[in-house]
């Protein structure tokens, strides 16, 4: 019965510790105990060996009970250290651009963004800015004025994140009544902003301070540094990362008028820029890829030009940059294939013609030569 009893302690599910044999419980506790006059370590300390083996033995336990438990959490210690880090510093900075003087411009066109307009500390950190783009500009060093291109190109990337975050936020709680097809548009944005919030592009108050940043200060911030970049001689990347920016082309049809007016500044700038885009280029891709770049942009933001020209107190382009914008426009479409300029001109007539309240940009002439140069080749192909 006794060994039935102590086999069910043993395997029977019983939680019971295995027993520690008499003699080494008596020699443990020897080791601890000071009050007991026969104990063991009454007896060590009349002799200097045992009293060494019981220093080292007691050292042994205290480094075994401190490096133990660092053994085996340091790793998820140092893991946990840099996510909060990663966390907590909001900034980063291109790995392309892993300089000193790099990494400040980097971290100062980041702050811009950050910091409000009204603050004080706004106009410090935007004067140490300029000072340092025109300073590793004006000296002529090609490594200095990559230093520019590459903190003024990542700038302008995330400055239009924050703008499409924003953008996209303020039309997923406000919905504007459209013109034309207004319910399709709405449709079109409700989807967009289900997207841009499960990818995380919501911009939320306490993420980077942006909660209370206006998205039209983004928009003239977004104006400065593409003007900055062009005096550096870096325009064609604020152009290829403007005729990315689809989703923001079309949240920006429906925007505040404001910021519409901004962005119709903005897209007016970069398309006389790109005018030239690839004209000193030898090689055929090349060519071809500043081709596709050029339809893009006019597929991204020619819709808005269209809808947006008017402004709010004030039309958002003078007349003579509007006529001059005609000129330019007509000339990159022309310079497209016949099927492409196909797309884009019948795109131009859909926001042309269901937009009432603008007239401009009037793509007219270039629609009518367009048509011309299709006529023949039909009559060419009918003749073969």
């Amino acid at each position: 019965m006794g060994k039935q009893k102590n086999a069910e302690n043993t395997y029977g599910g019983a939680t019971t510790a295995l027993p520690i044999p008499p003699l080494l419980r008596t020699l443990i506790s020897s080791l601890f105990n000071t009050s007991d006059k026969n104990s063991f370590l009454s007896f060590s300390l009349n002799y200097k060996l045992f009293q060494t083996l019981r220093f080292i033995i007691l050292s042994s336990y205290l480094f075994l009970l401190r490096f133990i438990p660092s053994f085996f959490f340091s790793e998820k210690y140092e893991e946990s250290v840099k996510f909060n880090l990663k966390t907590h510093n909001k900034f980063t900075h291109d790995t392309r651009n892993d300089t000193a003087i790099g990494r400040a411009l980097s971290q100062l066109l980041s702050a811009l963004n950050d910091i409000p307009v009204s603050s004080r500390k706004y106009e410090v950190v935007r004067s140490l800015t300029e000072k340092i783009i025109d300073d590793n500009h004006l000296d002529g060093v090609h490594s200095l004025r990559e230093v520019n291109r590459v903190a003024l190109s990542s700038a302008f990337g995330r400055a239009l994140k924050l703008l499409e975050g924003k953008v996209a936020e303020r039309e997923g709680e406000v919905e504007g009544e459209g013109d034309g097809g207004g319910e399709y548009y709405r449709m079109m944005r409700r989807r967009i902003w289900k997207v841009v919030r499960a990818v995380g592009w919501r911009v939320r108050g306490g993420e980077g301070g942006l909660g209370g940043i206006p998205a039209e200060k983004l928009a003239a911030e977004l104006v400065w540094m593409v003007k900055k970049m062009v005096e550096c001689g870096c325009a064609d990347e604020a152009i290829r990362r403007w005729a990315a920016a689809s989703n923001l082309g079309f949240l920006a049809l429906s925007a505040d008028p404001r910021l519409q007016s901004s962005l119709v500044k903005l897209a007016a700038f970069l398309f006389k820029e790109a005018k030239d885009l690839g004209i000193d280029e030898i090689e055929e891709s090349k060519i071809k890829q500043c081709m596709q770049v050029k339809l893009k942009m006019l597929q991204t933001w020619l819709p808005l030009l269209c809808r947006a020209s008017n402004g709010t107190d004030a039309p958002s382009l003078s007349i003579n940059e509007r006529a001059g914008l005609e000129r330019v426009l007509e000339d990159i479409i022309e310079e497209l294939e016949q099927e492409k300029q196909e797309q884009v001109l019948s795109l131009w007539l859909h926001h042309f013609t269901h937009c009432s309240s603008s007239d401009w940009p009037n793509l007219h002439s270039c629609y009518a030569r367009w048509c011309c140069k299709s006529r023949k080749q039909l009559l060419l192909l009918n003749e073969n």
